[in-house]
């Protein structure tokens, strides 16, 4: 089975921040609820080659991965793929102008092989939640340096 999920938020913020953030691998602990750490296993700045390794708590259990990125368009599309880890991921993030702000797009695709092709299902439905929680810290920690710099 095919894991691929979906998700997406309006942030009231400009693209360019809310992609400048989002795509700051130094952030993902910040907003991803079940990142616990990473590490830049290339220089810095972020570009297609970079790699990044996590080490995340999913389904009771802590993951080691390195994505590698392989697309990367400023303030429109970012897209990185597993080199190392449990099982082949992708991951991608669109970033798209609204007249409130942006419109961001959170997508995992993957295959899972061996013993975590059985947890399929239940990993659709853990990542899609998972994801709605990580886009809502998102969304929070962004709009909340707008109310921060008025006051």
């Amino acid at each position: 089975m095919t894991v691929d999920v979906t998700t997406s938020i309006e942030i009231n913020r400009p693209v360019e921040e809310v992609a400048t953030y989002s795509a700051n691998p130094d952030n993902a602990p910040m907003w991803y609820v079940n990142i616990q750490s990473m590490e830049w296993k290339s220089p810095r700045p972020l570009s297609i080659g970079s790699e990044v390794a996590f080490v995340a708590n999913f389904l009771g259990r802590q993951l080691s991965y390195t994505y590698e990125i392989v697309e990367y368009i400023p303030n429109q599309r970012l897209v990185m793929r597993t080199s190392q880890g449990p099982f082949p991921m992708e991951t991608t993030y669109t970033w798209g102008a609204t007249t409130t702000g942006t419109h961001m797009t959170l997508r995992n695709t993957g295959e899972p092989a061996g013993f975590s092709k059985l947890f399929a299902p239940l990993m659709v439905r853990s990542m899609r939640q998972a994801n709605r929680n990580d886009l809502a810290n998102l969304k929070q920690i962004l709009e909340s340096k707008t109310s921060s710099r008025t006051t």
